[in-house]
């Protein structure tokens, strides 16, 4: 048990000494108390008038002389009104360490054969262009969020689905096809994800100065603004181009489906680097060509049972106003699937080869209402989770500058972004000279988990759910709430170690309990103590931020106590043991914190 359990039970106890009553546990609040007050917990004494049939103060009064007399976790107490503020004892806090101090994985729960099973989707490329910054907001959040769930005693299985049709697709093929110049990965030394994403560019590039110039013919016709650009979309040269091809795509054309397969394949093996350098993956990976006709034939198994219908130009729909939504397109006219029609014939594969308790879609804020009504159609077609599906709905990733547009080639690559970063930490430690002792190779691994170190955090201490702006040079920064700060801390803490180690200074199984300990230790611990509800609180909520804001909390509260006290130097060899063994717990839980965020931590810097 910890402090806060044996306290309620001692509670109890003294409400059944002092005024004759059984009270449940429930009834028993305990909160942190006040920084501006004296104490580490403050018992609530509002609920006990009833029974006590006395004054708030008096009460708190009684209950703390009680416990300071029958318990030795209590050693003061003091009385705010209604409110009993306890400070616990230094034998108490160090109990708590070593319970803290014995589990490797303090804070997680065991996964068992009966655990719930989790799937969580992130990722969702198109194939069309090269992970960027947003995409990595999503494999960060998707990533942390399986580790978190998992921590949380959970089965899980991360899983991907590749957006590998589709006009977008098309329109990649013909911009290759007509200004790619035959470049390949091999001709040119390129990722192929880059060389499709230029492609994809050029079609927008070219399709936008077609359109133009329609439209300018259109006006001089006598045409309104919004009657030329109608006119000249319909006509399209390229747009007419791009839609035929994803008709013969579906009609299994040989040539079409041929290089559709080579392009994808370049892309994949681009998104494979990109994938393992950001240190994401996937249990399963599925694809939308293989699964938009389980979608078809699900969506016509609902059309035979009435719950879709069918519009005169043979398009299928679905008629989500009595939930207070509007009509939903599921096939197009010519045959051609949609998003959602792919996305109910991925959930059927997944059912299949899954027994899921619970599905996870960690999918951008702009598709909230995409998940609303999916979640009413797989209920519908009789998914057990359909009803209870979770949107992860995040807030976008914009530059100091703005928005980035995918079709313009405004976006920031995701290649490109963690070079910069692993070579801004490369630079920094070059200027600062922390480095100078080490090999290059060393320096350069160094930098590459420090530079990356800072991508990710900067990004994942955010709440999930806001919009935010990415600075790469505050996210950099070695001094407050970004990701270097955190892992200098833990380099710091194991160079302690380290020289403790060569000092002949072994942390022992059990820590001596019998030290007195100062009120910032004390706070250490309660802190430490603190990652277990927090992992709790970060699943509950599917907030990563949590984590990341724990450990900026705790790294912080560690510098100033490394700052006022002596560790390696202090005289009383007990102490010395003591903050020894505090240290490495604290190393230990920034570990364990870190990389449920997937980020890495160097033992030098």
């Amino acid at each position: 048990m910890n402090i806060e359990q044996n306290l309620v039970a001692s509670i109890i106890d003294a409400l059944k000494t002092l005024y004759g009553s059984d009270v449940a546990e429930n009834q028993v609040q305990l909160q942190k108390t006040k920084k501006e007050f004296e104490g580490h917990l403050t018992l609530v004494v509002f609920p006990f008038l009833r029974i006590s049939r006395k004054k708030p103060e008096d009460t708190a009064a009684e209950i703390g002389a009680y416990l300071k007399e029958h318990t030795k976790l209590v050693a003061s107490y003091n009385v705010i009104k209604g409110f009993l503020n306890l400070s616990i004892a230094s034998e108490a806090w160090i109990d708590l360490l070593n319970i803290i101090h014995a589990d490797e994985k303090y804070g997680f729960k065991p996964v068992t054969e009966s655990s719930p099973l989790v799937m969580i989707e992130y990722s969702s490329p198109n194939t069309n262009k090269p992970l960027h910054l947003g995409h990595m907001r999503n494999n960060l959040l998707g990533w942390s969020l399986a580790q978190i769930v998992e921590a949380n005693g959970n089965k899980v299985v991360k899983t991907n689905i590749v957006n590998d049709r589709g006009i977008h697709i098309c329109k990649s093929m013909i911009g290759w096809m007509k200004w790619g110049g035959g470049e390949t990965p091999v001709t040119h030394n390129r990722k192929g994800d880059h060389i499709v994403g230029d492609a994809y560019v050029a079609f927008d590039k070219h399709y936008k100065e077609e359109l133009n110039e329609t439209i300018e013919c259109y006006k001089l016709g006598h045409k309104t603004d919004e009657e030329a650009k109608a006119l000249a979309e319909e006509k399209n040269s390229l747009m007419k181009e791009a839609r035929e091809m994803l008709v013969k795509w579906e009609a299994n054309d040989p040539e079409t489906r041929a290089l559709w397969k080579m392009l994808n394949n370049w892309v994949y093996d681009g998104f494979d680097k990109t994938y393992k350098r950001m240190g994401v993956g996937f249990d399963k990976i599925y694809y939308e060509s293989e699964t938009y006709l389980e979608g078809k034939d699900k969506v016509l198994e609902g059309l035979e049972k009435g719950l879709f219908y069918k519009k005169e130009d043979g398009s299928v729909w679905a008629d989500l106003t009595p939930e207070g939504l509007d009509q939903k397109l599921l096939l197009r006219s010519d045959g051609t699937s949609v998003y959602m029609t792919q996305d109910i014939g991925t959930a059927k594969l997944r059912f299949q080869d899954y027994p899921i308790n619970k599905m996870i879609y960690v999918v951008g804020n702009e598709q909230n209402y995409h998940f609303q009504v999916l979640s009413i159609l797989l209920d519908k077609l009789g998914f057990e989770w359909g009803k209870d599906l979770v949107h992860f709905s995040y807030g976008m990733v914009e530059l100091p500058e703005g928005k980035m547009k995918s079709r313009e080639g405004t976006v920031v690559d995701a290649d490109d972004l963690m070079d910069k970063m692993v070579e801004s930490a490369y630079q920094m430690s070059v200027e600062t000279g922390k480095l100078e002792e080490m090999d290059e190779q060393e320096v350069r691994e160094i930098s590459r988990i420090v530079g990356l170190g800072a991508l990710k955090y900067f990004i994942l201490k955010v709440d999930a759910r806001k919009n935010m702006t990415f600075n790469p040079k505050e996210s950099i920064d070695f001094n407050g709430n970004t990701g270097p700060f955190i892992q200098y801390t833990y380099a710091r803490i194991r160079s302690i170690l380290r020289k403790a180690a060569e000092a002949g200074l072994e942390i022992p199984a059990v820590i001596p309990n019998h030290v007195a300990l100062s009120e910032k230790e004390k706070n250490l611990i309660q802190l430490l103590a603190d990652f277990a509800v927090t992992v709790k609180q970060a699943g509950d909520d599917y907030l990563p931020s949590v984590i990341a804001n724990y450990c900026y909390d705790l790294t912080k509260e560690y510098n100033q106590f490394y700052h006022d006290f002596s560790i390696l130097r202090e005289e009383n060899p007990d102490v010395k043991m003591f903050r020894l063994a505090l240290s490495a717990n604290v190393a230990k839980v920034i570990k364990l914190g870190m990389g449920l965020l997937g980020i890495e931590l160097p033992e030098r810097m």
